[in-house]
């Protein structure tokens, strides 16, 4: 599925690259792995190749999908979210952000930058808020070709408009 230098993305830490792709021993079977480097971060993560799938690794957003993510990020939802408890809505935002769907992701980061409008946010709305926009800039700038802070601006823009 990948090669050596090709980027993925892994759920929940963003945008790799697979470094290598490498044998390993474990319980008398050899398996083989992706070498992942998390871009944001220097993290190395080692992804089975058999299970790459079911955990989520997934190619890079590509540049037809990308308008679908700004769409999100525009609709205007009904106030109904906001009134759930924030622990049961912080578990849909995390149960959203695992599943590494950038649409999904992008759902999140509208939902908070809405309640953001209406309150203050808490410390950890404030922490999923970043982990998700963090998330969607560094794919959305990488697929794009574009910087980082552009994407920030176009998301913060579509989110409050």
């Amino acid at each position: 599925m990948f090669k050596i230098g090709d980027r993925a993305v892994y759920p929940a830490q963003g945008v790799g690259v697979v470094e290598s792709i490498e044998a390993r021993e474990f319980g008398g079977q050899s398996h083989r792995f992706y070498i992942l480097r998390i871009i944001d971060n220097d993290m190395t993560i080692m992804v089975p190749v058999d299970n790459a799938q079911q955990v989520g690794l997934r190619t890079l957003i590509s540049k037809d999908k990308i308008e679908s993510i700004y769409n999100v990020l525009s609709e205007k939802q009904s106030g109904g979210q906001a009134i759930a408890s924030w622990s049961r809505r912080q578990r849909e935002y995390n149960e959203k952000i695992k599943t590494g769907n950038p649409v999904e992701v992008a759902e999140v980061l509208r939902e908070l930058y809405q309640i953001r409008e209406g309150k203050e946010l808490s410390y950890g709305e404030k922490k999923v808020m970043e982990l998700a926009r963090r998330l969607l800039v560094k794919e959305l700038a990488i697929a794009e070709g574009i910087g980082e802070e552009a994407v920030t601006k176009r998301l913060e823009t579509m989110a409050l408009n």
